[in-house]
C-alpha cells in the first residue's frame, strides 16, 4: 500500500452553520464544498488548506454513525484520512496483516472518493480512513 499523504482530518460537529465560520472566516481556509453523503448519514463541509483538508461532519440524524459518535463523545476530531494509490490493494494488505477494516469493499464517500475505515482497535485508538481519488 502506498500512502500519498494526509487527505483530511474529519471533525464531528453538532451544527455546521455554527462551526463553519471559524474555518471559513477566522482561519480563512478556502471552502471547497458541502455535500450530503446519504448512505453514511452525514453532511460534509470541506475546507482545503492546499496541503490537506479539514472535513466538518454533521449527522443527518441521531441514529447515524456521526450522530452516535456525537452522543457518546461530543464534538471533536473524529478521524484522520490518508490518501492511497489503490484502495482495493490497501484493503487486501490490511486484512493479510490481521488489521480490522470495517468493510471488505470500499464505499463511495464525499467528493466521490473510494473509502474504507480501519477500526480504532487496530490503530492505537484512532479511527483511520483510507481514500482513493475518483
Amino acid at each position: 500500500m502506498k500512502i500519498l499523504g494526509i487527505e483530511h482530518i474529519g471533525i464531528a460537529v453538532k451544527d455546521i452553520a455554527n462551526d463553519a465560520p471559524f474555518w471559513r472566516h477566522i482561519l480563512n481556509i478556502s471552502h471547497r464544498s458541502t455535500e450530503v453523503v446519504a448512505d453514511q448519514g452525514v453532511t460534509t463541509d470541506i475546507y482545503d488548506t492546499g496541503q490537506g483538508k479539514v472535513e466538518l461532519l454533521e449527522a443527518t440524524g441521531p441514529d447515524t454513525p456521526i450522530g452516535k459518535y456525537l452522543e457518546k463523545r461530543g464534538p471533536g476530531v473524529h478521524h484522520v484520512c490518508f490518501e492511497v494509490d489503490n484502495i482495493t490493494e490497501a484493503i487486501k494488505e490490511l486484512k493479510e496483516s490481521n488489521i480490522q477494516v470495517l468493510s471488505d469493499k470500499p464505499t463511495v464517500g464525499a467528493e466521490g472518493f473510494k473509502v474504507v475505515f480501519i477500526h480504532p482497535k487496530s490503530t492505537g485508538g484512532v479511527l483511520v480512513e483510507l481514500a482513493e481519488k475518483p
